[in-house]
């Protein structure tokens, strides 16, 4: 379901097992510019995260998050649906490289990817999204904060 008045906020995180410079990443780093092209070429795309400098690998962001890992990776988007985010994750490009994950990203038990109803046209912050994360980590999926596996309405959390 669409709606003009909002777009669905996600963000993802990773946590690295070893630096995105190092020979083990390699393969990862050489697929990013290809899934973010993809993605901001996707139905439903209207914007992601990217630093100043156009780099998307140099936020500070989740630091509280890190703990062994070599560092966090932040991807955080906006979607007009939660269909077309749905689609474009389940796209074979970026299942390719969700498939080769645990070759560079640490599995965590607790929520790595939050998603939320945002205004249209309003850009989420790295701290809406720390928010949201912890939110969906200590209270579970709602209509704050939510993944793939549970839409909420967003009509739900605008309705308070």
């Amino acid at each position: 379901m669409s709606n003009e008045m909002f777009h669905l906020a996600q963000v993802n995180i990773f946590h690295l097992i070893e630096p995105l410079d190092s020979d083990r990443l390699a393969d990862f780093v050489a697929a990013i510019d290809s899934v973010n092209s993809a993605a901001e070429s996707a139905p439903g795309f209207v914007w992601r995260l990217k630093s100043e400098n156009g780099d998307e690998n140099s936020h500070e962001a989740f630091e509280w998050d890190m703990g062994d890992s070599a560092g966090i990776l932040t991807n955080m988007s906006v979607w007009t649906s939660f269909e077309t985010l749905k689609d474009f994750v389940h796209s074979p490009l970026h299942l390719e490289v969700l498939r080769k994950k645990r070759n560079w990203s640490f599995r965590v038990a607790e929520a790595t990817t939050a998603l939320w109803w945002i205004p249209a046209g309003s850009i989420p912050t790295i701290q809406d999204a720390e928010t949201r994360v912890i939110d969906l980590r200590r209270n579970g999926p709602s209509a704050s904060a939510f993944d793939l596996s549970m839409k909420f309405d967003f009509l739900t959390e605008n309705s308070d």
